[in-house]
């Protein structure tokens, strides 16, 4: 009789850990697939970017919108939509040296742009210099990482994995988030460790949640990005 009931105890004893084992390393597995996934999009020359959700909370002014190309010295070239006062006002945008110059379908001058009277981030920001910085950090950020289900885009194979990202460091992207609130954070990668996209939902604009999707996209050659 103590000889099964010892048995019984070493075989759960030892479920139990190969079953904690299997959780630590499925968990360190994405993790090392989300810093694969940074570090090509930081050794890329340049990245096609996009930034973008539906619509923002009524009464609030913040970023709708941005996609173009970016490098990481950091700079982007593209167009971006802004919500202020109601009103959507789409514009030209580039951003490099620390300055943001945008022209609008109303002007065809370039003018320098403060994007954060309109609580919207310098899009340079987006791009990061390095994959601890930019939406691409954002990666490297994700804490309580868990894989999740697959799908397809087509006959891309992509694995879904989860996990949270602190309101301080979306802040540092998008000035207006919530700095004391987790992130929640789903991505995308391909079978190559690729990010395929992203989307990140929480309290970018006061308490109503906004989800965002990223897509973040390697290119071959240098953008060749300056001032206008």
């Amino acid at each position: 009789m103590f000889n099964r009931l010892l048995t019984a105890t070493l075989l759960s004893s030892t479920l139990l850990l190969t079953a904690c084992t299997g959780d630590d390393g499925e968990s360190g597995d994405a993790t090392k697939r989300l810093d694969a996934a940074a570090e090509a999009l930081a050794a890329a020359k340049s990245l096609d970017i996009s930034i973008a959700t539906k619509a923002l909370p009524d009464g609030t002014r913040g970023l709708l919108s941005a996609k173009g190309v970016g490098d990481q010295s950091p700079a982007f070239d593209g167009d971006v939509k802004i919500v202020a006062g109601g009103a959507t006002i789409g514009a030209e945008v580039i951003a490099v040296g620390g300055k943001v110059y945008a022209k609008t379908g109303f002007s065809p001058i370039w003018s320098l742009l403060d994007p954060a009277s309109l609580g919207a981030p310098d899009p340079a920001d987006l791009v990061g210099t390095d994959a601890d910085s930019g939406l691409a950090g954002l990666l490297r950020a994700t804490a309580d990482v868990e894989t999740g289900d697959k799908s397809r885009d087509g006959e891309t194979v992509l694995t879904e994995i989860e996990g949270d990202i602190p309101g301080e460091r979306i802040a540092t992207l998008i000035p207006t988030a919530d700095q004391a609130e987790d992130f929640d954070v789903t991505y995308r990668l391909t079978d190559d460790d690729e990010l395929h996209d992203a989307k990140i939902t929480g309290p970018f604009y006061g308490t109503e949640d906004v989800t965002y999707t990223v897509t973040l996209q390697p290119r071959d050659e240098p953008a060749d990005i300056t001032a206008p």
